[in-house]
């Protein structure tokens, strides 16, 4: 579950060129705007992150209420900012000494903001998303920049990060299944009840060619295409491009190089893949730099960020596979709505 708001630390302040009342500081890496004299180098602050939404009954967000106490990517004097830092002093008393890292979204009643679902997405619940899966969110790379100091050197590929809706399907024991991401999904019959899952799903024969295989496996992938995220890259029809190929019976996902060799074999798209071989040197910066840029599948929009994934399965303490994204700030500032 993605922690929205956590104690952490102001890492550094930095002046922001023309301006007398606002500094950049950094926490964790991410870089924000906060008020000159509101905060130390050192100091603990509660930190909420984009996509946040905020209890309106709240005085500490009061500041909020012309942006619909949704927190997203702002340009404040040049300077992009993205996030809130707020003073210790917004929790309960008893709750100030709480160590870096510890989540306060509970606490402070803030959740992630969802956009309404569209009613293409919708269908006829067959349950929660299976417990023989896994589900993928990658965690942005200014969460975890430290591992780009454990993992210095380690091979990973990059591959596009698309603006759909997280699509699963897979056989096992015979059975096939098609999943949101949450959910799995009946099988409707009738065509104006069938949700957009089902009918890509049915128009790629994904079951067919999955059952080709004889062996229990998922594919994960992004569903993009008209009435799907508003459908910026601008795609005539429903398609699902895979990021993953999930081995069920051992639990752990194929190598980049199988994953390839698989979804070309069932005669399906990957995800755009950006680079086949990094060995990574970089810094959080230098990679959120990296995932500015036009889409590979419409040059005339930005695309939304980079995946980086381990070439090689690597299981990280603390983290889990080793995959992590960055997203492109200037994405964020033209469609964060």
């Amino acid at each position: 579950m993605r922690k929205m708001a956590h104690i952490e630390t102001v890492r550094e302040l930095l002046p922001i060129p023309d301006a007398d009342q606002i500094l950049m500081a950094k926490v964790l890496d991410w870089e924000l705007v906060v008020r000159k004299g509101e905060f130390k180098e050192g100091d603990k602050c509660v930190y909420i992150e984009i996509d946040s939404l905020l209890p309106e009954n709240n005085p500490n967000f009061a500041f909020m209420e012309p942006r619909k106490y949704r927190v997203k990517t702002i340009r404040l004097r040049g300077q992009i900012s993205q996030g809130l830092a707020l003073p210790i002093t917004i929790l309960p008393e008893e709750k100030q000494n709480l160590e870096p890292g510890e989540d306060v979204s509970e606490i402070l009643n803030i959740i992630k903001y969802e956009p309404p679902i569209h009613p293409h997405l919708r269908g006829k619940v067959k349950g929660l998303f299976p417990s023989f899966l896994r589900k993928t969110d990658e965690e942005r790379i200014q969460n975890c920049g430290w591992l780009l100091e454990v993992y210095r050197g380690v091979e990973v590929y990059l591959s596009e990060k698309l603006d759909g809706s997280s699509m699963t399907t897979y056989i096992r024991n015979g059975e096939f299944g098609v999943c949101s991401r949450n959910l799995e999904l009946k099988r409707e019959d009738e065509d104006k009840l069938r949700n957009a899952f089902w009918i890509c799903a049915d128009a790629h024969n994904i079951e067919q060619r999955l059952r080709s295989l004889n062996m229990n496996i998922a594919l994960q992938g992004e569903l993009i295409g008209p009435n799907i995220q508003k459908n910026r890259l601008r795609l005539t029809e429903l398609k699902c491009l895979f990021y993953n190929v999930f081995n069920i019976d051992e639990s752990k996902y194929f190598d980049f190089v199988d994953f390839v060799r698989i979804i070309r074999e069932l005669g399906l798209e990957t995800v755009p893949i950006i680079t086949e071989t990094m060995e990574l040197d970089h810094t959080p910066k230098e990679l959120i730099t990296m995932a500015v840029g036009n889409s590979t599948l419409y040059q005339g929009g930005f695309r939304e960020g980079l995946v980086f994934r381990a070439k090689q399965e690597l299981i990280v303490p603390r983290h889990g596979r080793f995959s992590f994204k960055a997203i492109n700030p200037e994405y964020l500032l033209k469609y964060g709505e």
